[in-house]
């Protein structure tokens, strides 16, 4: 699981890179496939009282094109 402040941490790593401001941003399925990030949401949970009151929700779409494959990944995590 990763928290709003850890993805914020992550993504200000990989945002020093001229070339990662401009990438496509996608979410890989657990079935390996790839869908871009079409919306995302803060929603708010219905647990009173509770330590986890919001989330970060990443809506998904299958990729409008292709692109072409991979050849070198960077984990940050």
């Amino acid at each position: 699981m990763i928290d709003g402040k850890t993805l914020q941490t992550i993504l200000a790593k990989f945002l020093e890179s001229e070339v990662a401001k401009f990438a496509r941003v996608q979410v890989q399925m657990p079935n390996g496939d790839l869908h871009d990030i079409s919306q995302i949401k803060l929603m708010e949970n219905m647990i009173v009282g509770g330590h986890e009151t919001h989330r970060i929700v990443l809506k998904t779409e299958k990729q409008k094109h292709m692109m072409s494959k991979v050849i070198r990944s960077s984990d940050m995590t």
